[in-house]
């Protein structure tokens, strides 16, 4: 397959990917929230892609990794010598015990 068709059929993927997440939103949102919460109004699908797309902007999300399961913080965690990976995890139960 050439470039241009594999770019077509990402494209595709996405274009589909964001319209069933977009139906998945609209649905819970219309199941759950009006029940939940008095005031509360059902959406409509174009309501839901956009609340959607503001979850993205705002949380980053959708890539299903993040924190410590990164590679580069675990290349960082092997690099450490076994004293430095004591030091910060008793500086991680120190910040923990303040938050307490």
């Amino acid at each position: 397959m050439d470039r241009k068709g594999k770019f077509i059929k990402i494209v595709l993927l996405v274009l589909i990917g964001v319209a069933v997440l977009g139906w998945v939103v609209m649905s819970l949102w219309n199941w759950l929230m009006p029940a939940l919460f008095v005031g509360v109004h059902q959406i409509d699908y174009l309501r839901a892609v956009g609340l959607l797309v503001l979850c993205r902007i705002l949380f980053g999300g959708f890539r299903g990794r993040g924190g410590w399961h990164g590679a580069h913080h675990r290349q960082r965690w092997e690099q450490m010598s076994e004293e430095e990976r004591e030091k910060f995890k008793n500086g991680m139960r120190m910040f923990r015990g303040r938050w307490k």
